[in-house]
């Protein structure tokens, strides 16, 4: 009987390791036999006495080969020196390139920065259903304000945002009280467990009469914020005096947006950033990888990189100088502060899914006429009133022409949905130049929000003497007569 081979056999092992060595040195033997079949067909047709190429180079190759014939003596004698000068040419050649791709990538990789996570010195407050929300109050105190903002902050971002660049001075100008808060698990605000955009606008107004804001206040948003001002102006219309907003983020799935527009929005995106609103709408599970990836990974990115942004030249410019460096730093420590995936991934959530209305329903029109018996008494012993839907605050965007961020078809369909809305579209403007550290800028949204400014906030003590508070100082004037206590102050 012939015996079977077993494969797991150590003779059958050693068999499979003698074929594959013997196959390698075959393998090595037969390129080398190429190697040399080609270049005697080098020598048999292109290095030939008579051929084109000796004719030309032939002279000046062995002038300079005459010339430099004192060199040989240093090669060794047992090899031909046209073999040792092309072995040791190669090797410069090699040695070289690397050291020059070397010295090349160590000048242009930057450090890789950390980041540093501060101790929470955040004021915070505590909301009926027990969550702490963390706040910060920037401007003229809450009894002295004339305006008082509330602003939330954008995708990884926290509230030491707000109005970046903003000037106390000018706040004080116009006695504004900006209010800015950590959204829901960003910085030290505690997390919610059902997070929407009701419960977003709900935070907005307890925060609102937490910090002493019993009147109308203003809402401030920027970039993607814009949607949590957008749920303000849905759920909480009676306590807003109105509302203004620089490269709002609307839905891009809005389902009132035309192909054109939808078109001219998506054109302008990255692949990635196209790829992660997908995953956003249909695979938001998977978002944490690419989180845990960039911005939570503990180290300090690029914002274009990090959040797949298309930048155009004056927006690029501006993020690589150094104010802005130190500021998104310092944001983005506060901002991933609890380290946790999970309110990010809500936050693209709600960006891409349906927000439970939409911003048709905040235009100003006449609600419908409702029909019974209760109707037909009032229209008959009394006028009937017609009653208006919607929001009848103002509504300011301002929107950079040379944005790809949030492109300015967004705006388009902004302005067609709710023409009331006050569009001012910015030349030569992005995403950042027109928000971030622009003093000219601040100051033309404010006036155009408030009208003109009043001048430094003044508090009176009594009918002698007041304090004037402004930006530096504090001053006490006296005066003589009630009466001249307005020509004394100016």
């Amino acid at each position: 009987m012939s015996a079977q081979v077993n494969e797991s056999t150590p003779e059958y092992e050693d068999n499979w390791k003698f074929h594959a060595v013997e196959f390698a040195k075959g393998l090595v033997e037969m390129s080398v036999e190429f190697g040399k079949a080609v270049r005697d067909v080098i020598k048999q047709n292109v290095i030939k006495e008579n051929s084109l190429i000796v004719r030309k180079l032939g002279p000046p190759v062995d002038k300079i080969c005459t010339k430099l014939m004192f060199l040989n003596e240093y090669l060794p004698e047992d090899r031909h020196p046209m073999h040792s000068w092309s072995v040791i040419f190669f090797v410069f050649f090699f040695t070289f390139a690397a050291l020059y791709m070397n010295s090349k990538s160590d000048a242009t990789s930057p450090l890789i920065k950390k980041l540093c996570i501060h101790p929470p010195n955040a004021t915070r407050i505590l909301l009926p259903d027990g969550r702490r929300i963390a706040y910060l109050e920037q401007g003229v105190p809450a009894e002295m304000a004339r305006f008082s903002l509330i602003a939330p902050h954008a995708f990884l971002s926290s509230r030491l945002a707000g109005i970046p660049g903003l000037e106390v001075s000018l706040m004080q100008e116009f006695g504004v009280r900006l209010i800015t808060y950590d959204i829901p698990g960003f910085g030290e605000s505690d997390p919610h467990p059902n997070r929407n955009l009701k419960s977003s606008a709900d935070d907005m107004l307890h925060l609102s009469y937490a910090v002493g804001v019993t009147d109308k206040f203003w809402v401030v948003a920027y970039s993607s914020g814009s949607m949590h001002a957008w749920a303000a102006l849905k759920y909480i219309p009676d306590r807003l005096a109105g509302a203004f907003m620089v490269a709002p983020m609307i839905n891009p799935y809005e389902p009132g947006m035309t192909k054109d527009e939808r078109r001219r929005t998506w054109n302008k995106w990255t692949v990635k950033r196209k790829i992660m609103y997908i995953l956003a709408r249909k695979f938001p599970r998977i978002l944490p990888y690419f989180y845990r990836r960039s911005f939570l990974s503990g180290n300090l990115g690029q914002i274009d990189k990090w959040l797949s942004l298309s930048l155009g030249k004056r927006d690029r410019d501006f993020i690589e100088g150094q104010m802005f460096q130190e500021f998104w730093q310092r944001d983005v420590e506060e901002s991933v502060r609890q380290g946790n995936a999970r309110p990010y991934m809500e936050e693209a959530i709600l960006q891409v899914s349906s927000w439970g209305f939409s911003l048709v329903d905040l235009k100003l029109k006449k609600k419908p006429k409702r029909k019974g018996i209760l109707h037909w008494l009032k229209t008959t012993y009394g006028q009937a009133e017609d009653e208006l839907t919607g929001f009848v605050g103002p509504i300011h965007i301002w929107q950079g022409m040379d944005d790809m961020v949030v492109p300015p078809s967004m705006v388009d369909f902004t302005e067609r949905i709710l023409p009331g809305a006050m569009v001012h579209k910015l030349l030569n403007h992005g995403h950042f130049t027109y928000f971030y550290f622009c003093d000219e800028c601040h100051r033309q949204i404010f006036n155009t929000v408030f009208g003109d400014p009043q001048g430094p906030v003044v508090m009176y003590l009594n009918d002698k003497s007041v304090v004037l508070k402004d930006s530096d100082d504090v001053e006490e004037v006296t005066i003589d007569s009630p009466e001249n206590k307005i020509a004394s102050l100016e």
